[in-house]
């Protein structure tokens, strides 16, 4: 089976065949087990704990505004109960659910469970969605939800173009010339951390092609032999990564595009040496480094310090 990472997997049944049925949703908000997870300023509502967890708020507890039913997008159900996401616009985080806290998803996945993660990531991705598509990009008129919050239609009769939830693909790669891979960093990263090549896939683009153009615009290299290694839902705000491998034709560093700050060959000592900071080890740019590593005859998940 092949590996799934972070966000991605069978955390919920999403319940597609039920998104067109208003009386099933009717009587999914109005039941009471129905749960929502909830969001505030693009942060997601966690329960403390060791693990912490995914809040499900009973619907009744969300404020009048949040449970009503243009303003929740059904995810579909979650151990067993109807689960909806919610947004709540104000200008203070509110108290919803006594030892639940809003925290940015991003610094709290690395001690999330994998289905708490993939439903909070989930969540994410379709609220961002829907604020950036209120108004009709034909027209621009108002946008009504349909669909369970899945669709948004254009509400002026002339129009009436319905939207659907987008993803932004992006190709992701280890480059590496047997001994060594390539990585690069961005200026607003931490200290020291450096990964995985990346890059949006352009309009009339095949993904080969994609990565051929980012190692080549980000770092002057040349690659081929590109590879097909897996990919991974990212909802930040809505892209899907897709992981690659490549051999590089050439090694000398060109930053053409000055998209990142820094770009260097490192070896498999360099990084059992603790010369890189590593991405986080919930993201397919960490695998793609683990496999390159392991693939040397240690494990990267033996390193002291090494995440978990």
């Amino acid at each position: 089976m092949a590996r799934r990472y972070t966000f991605a997997g069978p955390f919920l049944d999403r319940v597609t065949h039920l998104r067109t049925e208003p009386a099933w949703f009717d009587a999914a908000n109005a039941d009471p087990d129905g749960r929502a997870v909830v969001q505030w300023n693009a942060r997601s509502l966690v329960v403390d704990g060791d693990p912490p967890r995914a809040a499900l708020v009973a619907l009744s507890d969300l404020p009048a505004e949040g449970r009503a039913p243009e303003n929740l997008i059904l995810l579909g159900h979650f151990a067993g109960r109807p689960c909806f996401a919610a947004e709540i616009d104000a200008l203070e985080p509110p108290q919803i659910l006594p030892g639940a806290r809003f925290e940015d998803l991003r610094a709290v996945l690395p001690r999330l469970a994998a289905e708490d993660a993939g439903l909070l990531g989930y969540a994410r991705a379709l609220l961002a969605w829907r604020a950036r598509h209120r108004y009709c990009g034909a027209c621009g008129a108002p946008t009504l939800p349909a669909r369970a919050g899945h669709t948004r239609v254009c509400s002026a009769p002339a129009c009436r173009l319905e939207h659907f939830p987008r993803i932004d693909p992006a190709i992701i790669v280890l480059v590496s010339d047997g001994a060594r891979a390539l990585l690069g960093r961005q200026p607003s990263w931490p200290p020291g951390r450096f990964s995985t090549i990346a890059g949006f896939v352009e309009p009339g683009e095949a993904l080969e092609d994609a990565v051929a153009r980012e190692v080549q615009e980000e770092t002057g290299v040349e690659v081929d032999q590109i590879t097909y290694f897996g990919s991974q839902p990212w909802p930040f705000p809505g892209s899907l990564m897709l992981g690659f491998t490549a051999r590089a034709v050439s090694t000398t560093i060109r930053l053409n595009d000055r998209e990142l700050e820094d770009a260097r060959w490192f070896t498999r000592a360099d990084v059992a040496a603790g010369a890189v900071r590593l991405p986080l080890a919930q993201s397919i740019s960490y695998a793609l480094i683990e496999a390159w590593f392991d693939a040397g005859g240690t494990s990267l998940a033996t390193l002291p310090g090494a995440e978990p």
